[in-house]
């Protein structure tokens, strides 16, 4: 029959779609945005993006370095991607607090000062310094030490509900960086009291250690390769290294490495503290030459890629 318009949800009042449309997340308002302009208009919306932001986004917005972020976003969309494109630092400057772009899930980095990092504040171990990159006034670099240990914690609370989440050391090796080599990192995640995520890696990349061991290859074969020249015997063969079946981290967008330390879901209404930890103290061999920015703590990507 001529005027049916059964089906057409582009008939409906803005109102009624930002309605809808409030109950999806950020990636689904994006793409519903294009069905007709009637969604466009009710995609921009405060009433949208009011329930896409966690509940509780103005206390912690209060409590951060910039409290003025309220007042300066003309939107609540405008302040979604502010959060998510630009951190803020809570807690006196020691955790940084964001938002993920696709789910709207809440994302927390615990800076080095925030951390438990044994003989931290031994300076003959550890250097407390400042990097133009870091998000945070003070990184902790690695002298030397033998015994490496660094732990964290979270209260759960403070994360997103029903959310699996990853931890991940953010850091980066200098010039300097030895003794990790050939002896891979221990690492736990879970809640407190309750049985752990265990793993272990190795916190230099890959491809930085094939080098380095070539390099210390070269270098103890020269006397060898002069000696089989005069000679006249076949010189040495460079070794194409085994495969290696450890972790590696991986190149962030900002510069930084990245190691995924373990995973955990939060459930609704399960409390406690979520504790991270980092050691290798089997080896018994010095170590150093890391810069340690901190440990992130964000939801997974595939969690909800995939639903």
């Amino acid at each position: 029959m001529a005027g049916n318009t059964g089906g057409d949800m582009s008939v409906l009042p803005e109102d009624c779609v930002a309605k809808v449309l409030s109950f999806t997340d950020p990636g689904d308002a994006a793409r519903l945005s294009m069905v007709s302009s009637t969604f466009k208009s009710a995609a921009e919306s405060d009433t949208v993006w009011e329930q896409l932001l966690p509940p509780d986004y103005r206390s912690i917005i209060f409590q951060s370095s910039d409290s003025s972020l309220l007042a300066s976003t003309s939107s609540k969309k405008e302040l979604f991607l502010r959060l998510c494109d630009n951190p803020i630092l809570i807690d006196d400057g020691k955790k940084s607090f964001s938002l993920d772009k696709l789910s709207g899930k809440k994302c927390y980095m615990l800076s080095a000062r925030d951390l438990m990092i044994a003989w931290g504040d031994t300076p003959r171990y550890w250097k407390w310094t400042s990097e133009l990159e870091s998000r945070f006034a003070e990184v902790a670099e690695l002298i030397g030490v033998c015994w490496l240990e660094i732990r964290g914690k979270i209260d759960t609370c403070m994360l997103s509900q029903d959310t699996l989440y990853g931890a991940y050391l953010v850091y980066r090796t200098t010039a300097r960086t030895y003794g990790f080599e050939y002896q891979p990192v221990d690492v736990t995640v879970g809640l407190a009291g309750a049985e752990v995520c265990k793993r272990s890696f190795h916190l230099v990349a890959e491809r930085e250690q094939q080098e380095k061991q070539l390099c210390q290859f070269l270098s103890s074969q020269v006397g060898l390769f002069r000696h089989s020249r005069a000679s006249g015997s076949q010189s040495p063969a460079v070794p194409t290294g085994e495969k290696n079946n450890g972790q590696y981290p991986q190149k962030r967008e900002d510069g930084w490495l990245e190691m995924e330390l373990g995973q955990f879901f939060n459930k609704d209404g399960e409390e406690g503290e979520l504790e991270m930890s980092i050691m290798e103290v089997k080896g018994g061999d010095c170590k150093g030459g890391l810069i340690v920015l901190g440990i992130e703590i964000r939801p997974k990507e595939d969690a909800y890629e995939k639903k």
